[in-house]
Formats: structure tokens, sequence, C-alpha cells
């Protein structure tokens, strides 16, 4: 444990009344429901493991080709295939109970009624700390993108959740709107205890030799370091329209660029691609927080969030 001045680093932060050993947590949609990369990462030492997001019922995604490379990035058209609310709690969730990171619930739903019982089936379940809210994918024809991108729908969500858990409530934001702060104020007026941003812009690769869409869907999300600017930009927006904590999401492969994120105002961050190349990415990014701390003659992660220094004129 590194020290300074004789103090061990800490590095908890809190999101509502949910506390984090560490800000370093995976994103929903890249890390599976944990198993998945048991063998490859040392779960216990993260902040918390969001899990791939949970409808319903069952959905088996999009036809392939679902995935495509891009540069310094990559398109997704998953379609948000998943085992649907009950196969999560009969076949992933003993094994998330036995981590000693925070379990968040990704969820998601084709109308506000079915966000609210999603968070009532979820609520109560031993091992779940937490609900985010994907209120935005742009690789599904239908569902999230309103919900998304109009802020007196998001708001509607956000208390249909609210109404049916006692479980913390992070709401996840589209980077597809005009106005990402007003979106933040909506869903914080909503009762959402945390906003995590950004999810995926939406892109699109045409293959020149068949003249043809590289994905079945045509469309996809973005993500990866192309769309980290773009992230970190509207994080630092957001923390400050907003009192309630900001998570932060959007091409983070490395501590530097964690610790922007925090700098601009997030309580915590999110990996997300980097996984796919990188899979114990995350886990050096706690090493490298607190090796950063250390170095700055800081004893608390805590210390720096918010702590880029702007001059405005």
């Amino acid at each position: 444990m590194d020290t300074v001045n004789g103090s061990e680093i800490d590095l908890t932060v809190r999101l509502g009344n949910l506390q984090l050993r560490n800000p370093v947590m995976t994103a929903s949609g890249t890390f599976g429901y944990g198993r998945e990369f048991s063998q490859l990462v040392n779960l216990h030492r993260l902040g918390g493991v969001v899990v791939k997001g949970i409808s319903l019922e069952p959905r088996p995604g999009n036809p392939p080709p679902r995935v495509v490379e891009t540069a310094c990035g990559m398109l997704n058209a998953i379609g948000l295939e998943n085992v649907g609310v009950q196969g999560f709690l009969d076949r992933k969730m003993n094994f998330l109970r036995g981590m000693n990171s925070r379990v968040v619930v990704n969820i998601l739903g084709d109308s506000v009624e079915e966000y609210g019982l999603l968070a009532e089936r979820l609520t109560g379940v031993e091992g779940i700390d937490a609900l985010e809210v994907n209120i935005s994918c742009p690789n599904v024809k239908k569902g999230g993108v309103a919900f998304g991108t109009v802020p007196e729908m998001a708001a509607e969500v956000t208390r249909a959740v609210k109404e049916r858990t006692d479980l913390p409530v992070i709401v996840k934001l589209s980077p597809n709107v005009t106005d990402i702060a007003l979106m933040a104020r909506a869903v914080e007026d909503g009762g959402a205890d945390g906003v995590s941003l950004i999810n995926t812009l939406i892109g699109m690769a045409i293959d020149p030799g068949t003249r043809r869409p590289k994905l079945a869907n045509v469309i996809g999300g973005l993500s990866g370091p192309a769309i980290k600017p773009v992230a970190l930009r509207m994080v630092w927006q957001v923390a400050r329209a907003v009192s309630i904590p900001v998570i932060g999401i959007g091409g983070i492969s490395t501590a530097d660029d964690a610790i922007e994120f925090l700098l601009a105002g997030a309580t915590a961050i999110q990996v997300g691609t980097a996984n796919f190349y990188q899979p114990r990415a995350a886990e050096a990014i706690v090493d490298g927080l607190r090796t950063y701390l250390s170095e700055q003659g800081e004893d608390s992660v805590r210390s720096i969030i918010g702590a880029v220094r702007v001059v405005e004129g």
C-alpha cells in the first residue's frame, strides 16, 4: 500500500449511499456477467462490476455481423442480447454474490412499465448493490432511443424505477442529444442518485467492395479511444450542471485517462472497450491511480475530483 506522509492512500468514493473501494468500474456490455473475466482479472480489486444489460425477457440480439473494428475504436450492434431477468437471477447471481466488488445491474426496457417491473424484480436480491438504467442504446430499432433523447421521458423512466426500488439508481445518458446537461438535470429531477455517461455515439461503416454496411443492423454504437474527448467534455459539462455523482465512461483505457475524467468532475469511471483488447485494464488503472496520488502528494482520490484548473473569461 502506498502512503503519503505515513498515511495510506484512500481510494474510496461514494455514489450517494453506495461506497466503492475505488472509483474503477467495468462498463455494461463489455464485461459479460463478471464470470467471463474471472480467470483474467482479480475482480475483488475493482470498485464495481456493471453487468450486461438485463431485460424482462431474454433477447437474442441482432443478426451478425454485430461488431466492426474502426479507427481507434469499434462499432457494435449486439442488440442488447441477454438472458432475461429470471435467467440472470437463476444462473448469474450466485457467482456475483461471491465478489467483494459492488454489483451494479444495468436494466433496459421498451416501456416505462417494463423499467419499473425490472426494478421491482431486482430489489431485495442479495448481492445487488445498485441499478444502472439504460435509457439510450443506439443499436436497437425501438425503445431506448426515445427515452434517452427526450428529457420528459427520461425523467418519467427514472421516477418509475425509483418508485419500485430502494437501491441506488444511476441513469446512463446518451451523447446523441443537443444538450446533455439538460438530460442530466431531467433525470436528477426524476430522483436519480447518479448519472453515468456517455453511452456510445451513433456510427456506421461501409464495405467499399460490397457497397454494403459492415453491420447487419446498418448503424451501431461507436466506442473506444476515438470518443474520449467527446465523453470528457460531456462529463465536465454535466458535473457542473447537477449535484448528484457523475460516472465517466468513454475511451478510458489507462490510469491517465481515468484521472482526466476524475479531474473533470467524475466521482467514478467505467472501463469499456479496453476490456476487449486489454482485459486487465481496469485492474491496472487501480494501481495507476494509487501511483499518481502518491506522486502528487495526495492521500485521497476524492481530493482530485473536479480539480481541473479552468480559467474562464
